[in-house]
């Protein structure tokens, strides 16, 4: 692997996290509760307690990318595995959130912060997965 140092920009990305990990700190910090989006969303969806502000963090983590597209150029989108790939994928992860109790935004962002057994096993675990399916995917078939 070799890194393109032409378009190699890492203050966006330190810039993102820190912005991640500050909406996430200010969402347990006003709220008591993990900012889990699996967990919002389907709060939302139920009609759950709090769910204006709730919703609220959803919309911000949708109209965000338009925002920053009125500034600078949105990188182009392309599913390479088509649509029915794609929507075996949601539906997989889906059901991940689901069996896995969190999403990998209330595991991995705010659980592993929070030194949590659970989220660090939950982590590592679909972190392997992916791993596993990217050399399956990339290196035995080819793809």
């Amino acid at each position: 692997m070799s890194v393109d140092w032409l378009n190699f920009t890492p203050w966006p990305a330190l810039a993102g996290g820190a912005l991640i990990g500050l909406a996430a700190s200010l969402f347990v910090l006003c709220n008591g509760r993990i900012a889990g989006i699996s967990g919002l969303l389907g709060s939302v969806l139920q009609g759950g307690e709090g769910r204006a502000e709730k919703g609220l963090f959803l919309l911000g983590l949708l109209l965000a990318p338009l925002l920053w597209g009125l500034f600078a150029g949105l990188p182009t989108i392309e599913f390479q595995s088509g649509w029915l790939g794609l929507l075996v994928a949601g539906l997989l992860v889906g059901v991940g959130t689901r069996y896995g109790s969190g999403c990998t935004s209330g595991h991995g962002v705010c659980g592993v912060a929070r030194l949590s057994p659970r989220s660090l096993v939950a982590t590592l675990g679909f972190m392997a997965a992916g791993f596993i399916t990217v050399f399956v995917s990339r290196h035995l078939w080819g793809a």
